[in-house]
């Protein structure tokens, strides 16, 4: 009888080594590696299969159906309602909202279809407390609490289910796999048969998936290409919103975002995110710029505030929420070498109001109108809105959707925009009538609105100061 064989698989990349070590030799992480039991096989040989049955790009095919949850927000970065035999993951931190949205969608669905909710981490008791609180608890959703895969799978398949939601993966295991719940090779077995089951009985299945210290889902990195779509749930601890972002999806556009507020009565939709992220802005104050970003498909203006105060060390410290640090490096060097704009002696804060976090490069010429504001404690013009990407030589270069930039500032009110000139005069703006636009060619130009110190000055100035303590 073969004997089973002792494997250490890391927890991070998925990668397996015949001996224990602090460090996974795929990944570099460190303190990732786990035992787990293989059983020892001898070498088969694959069995002849059956011819495949080969068509053309050209065939016509029906598409599968999608159903709506009538939760806009949520049909929207899904890319218009979930799709028959699709399998959808959801990650965010603990506490964030993902089993209290995926009961308000599944209360929704109960109406269209058979709907079974599946919990491995609480008792049917709190769930129910949870949809007496959301006010759900007459809808026909069905309920039960497990662990085993192959208890789950044997019961779904006397059912007539149209949707299924499994809270979590991690706490799921099958008796084939020797490993504990939550580690890869119980995770990555667990999706494959739940895949397989979804595609087979063209069925909806909802995944929740625990997230990292570093914010992506935990388990190996091949799950999230299992799957038909990936959602992830941001949102600060201190914000009543969140944020339900798409990166994957096969049936639908990528980094589409769904806003919500969390209230006594579960997760809101907010139909207008614009008017809320700016909802709060005081007009003359320096160090606040509007800037019109674009997430998935939607445009959405965002305020962006800087605060520029003198350093007490020798080291000016750099803070940034919601944007990228090393950008913001790359900007203030710009400012420096390009428009004598000189930081390099003062502390820079910069916050993206509202808790949402963006990477867009369109959002350059915001971030430097604030931080130039502010080292001049000088307001902006009032209703003026900001966008535009900068380069390392300090010219403003162009951005894409453009016109549903410039449509959704002249929604709100907004009179004034400074946008790039590169490749403004080749898009169509309809709809703006009334914008006053400027045209930035380099970022120069928007340092002469303002009456910054002139670079040697501040420099002499600091030196000075020095000298004098």
């Amino acid at each position: 009888m073969a004997k089973s064989k002792v494997r250490y698989v890391c927890q991070g990349c998925g990668g397996s080594q015949p001996k224990w070590s602090g460090q996974c030799q795929s990944c570099e992480e460190w303190n990732t590696l786990t035992e787990e039991l293989e059983e020892a096989s001898s070498f088969h040989k694959i069995p002849k299969g059956a011819s495949l049955a080969f068509t053309d790009l050209s065939s016509v095919c029906d598409n599968p159906p999608r159903f709506l949850s009538h939760i806009a927000e949520f049909d929207r970065v899904c890319g218009g309602g979930l799709v028959a035999g699709s399998v959808v993951l959801v990650g965010g931190d603990p506490g964030i909202g993902k089993s209290t949205l995926l009961l308000q969608v599944t209360a929704k669905l109960s109406k269209d279809m058979d709907v079974y909710y599946i919990s491995g981490e609480e008792a049917i008791n709190q769930v129910r407390m949870r949809a007496e609180r959301l006010g759900v608890r007459d809808s026909k959703v069905h309920l039960a609490s497990a662990t085993s895969l192959n208890d789950i799978l044997t019961s779904l398949e006397h059912t007539k289910a149209g949707l299924v939601v499994i809270d979590s993966i991690q706490t799921m295991h099958a008796d084939s796999i020797a490993a504990a719940p939550g580690s890869v090779s119980q995770v990555r077995f667990c999706t494959q048969a739940l895949i397989k089951f979804a595609k087979k009985r063209h069925i909806i299945i909802v995944i929740v998936g625990h997230v990292t210290k570093e914010g992506t889902i935990a388990g190996p990195r091949v799950l999230e290409h299992m799957v038909d779509a990936v959602l992830y749930f941001e949102g600060e601890r201190g914000h009543q919103f969140r944020i339900l972002r798409g990166v994957k999806n096969r049936f639908g556009a990528t980094d589409e975002i769904g806003v919500f507020e969390m209230t006594q009565k579960g997760l809101q939709e907010v139909l207008n995110p614009s008017s809320l992220f700016i909802s709060e802005r005081e007009e003359q104050i320096s160090g606040s710029v509007v800037f019109a970003g674009i997430e998935g498909t939607r445009p959405i203006l965002l305020e962006v505030q800087a605060l520029v105060a003198p350093t007490s060390f020798g080291t000016p410290r750099r803070s940034v929420v919601g944007w990228d640090t090393n950008r913001l490096a790359m900007l203030l060097a710009v400012l420096e070498t390009r428009c004598s704009v000189n930081l390099s002696n003062r502390d820079v804060y910069l916050n993206i109001a509202g808790g949402l976090r963006t990477q867009e490069p369109a959002a350059d010429l915001a971030v430097a109108a604030a931080l130039i504001s502010a080292l001049c404690d000088t307001p902006l013009p009032k209703a003026s809105l900001f966008c535009g990407e900068v380069g390392l030589s300090g010219e403003v270069r162009g951005v894409t959707h453009l016109d549903a930039r410039l449509k959704e500032a002249k929604k709100l009110g907004f009179k004034s925009v400074y946008i790039p000139h590169q490749g403004s005069n080749k898009v169509k703006i309809n709809g703006t009538d009334g914008l006053q636009v400027s045209k930035l060619k380099a970022l120069s130009e928007l340092a002469s609105l303002f009456k910054v110190p002139k670079y040697s000055d501040s420099v002499q100035n600091n030196s000075s100061s020095k000298k004098a303590s």
